[in-house]
């Protein structure tokens, strides 16, 4: 397990199978207002299937195909980010994030993003990480500029929620857009 102090009182660290009592308190907490941009299966309603859902990850996590993290702010899981796919052999991930409405408006997921995004592209030598969310998810959208991505595509009608197809914007960044970015901050 690895802990990272983005803030006072502020801690990002993996999320695991025996968080599940914690992850599914704070599912409970988030649930109505991530249930619009997150997949069904994640937005578990119990604490065994929120258990299954940090088990599926941590084997997911062994493997090195995905990584789950959560944001814990005084004590408190408020929110995370996820590598929904993470390919080091083709040298490209996909980051998501989620968050409870106390979370929201300080800058949590952008911090944690840009620590993210230097793991990836610095310690794991990735090439590219892109990030996915609906085209009326403003809030999404707005992290990925923040994190210095560009939009790509607008994938039309490409994700099945709740019985209607969305459209689903592509950002990307690339590492070395990245560490000039970086560099000139």
């Amino acid at each position: 397990m690895f802990t990272h102090h983005l803030a006072d009182g502020v801690r990002l660290r993996t999320l695991e199978p025996w968080h599940a009592d914690e992850f599914a308190a704070h599912l409970d907490r988030a649930r109505e207002h991530i249930r619009p941009w997150v997949g069904p299966s994640f937005v578990t309603d119990t604490v065994d299937t929120a258990r299954a859902t940090l088990v599926r990850y941590a084997e997911a996590t062994a493997r090195d195909q995905a990584r789950l993290v959560g944001i814990w702010v005084d004590e408190t899981l408020v929110g995370g980010l996820m590598f929904v796919d993470f390919d080091a052999a083709g040298g490209t991930a996909e980051l998501g994030c989620w968050l409870e409405p106390a979370g929201e408006g300080h800058g949590l997921i952008t911090n944690a993003g840009l620590f993210l995004l230097d793991w990836t592209f610095e310690e794991r030598k990735l090439h590219r990480v892109e990030w996915r969310c609906r085209h009326d998810n403003a809030r999404s959208a707005a992290v990925a500029q923040r994190l210095g991505m560009t939009h790509e595509a607008t994938l039309r009608q490409a994700w099945l929620n709740r019985g209607i197809h969305h459209d689903k914007q592509v950002w990307a960044i690339l590492a070395d857009e990245y560490r000039a970015a970086r560099a000139s901050s």
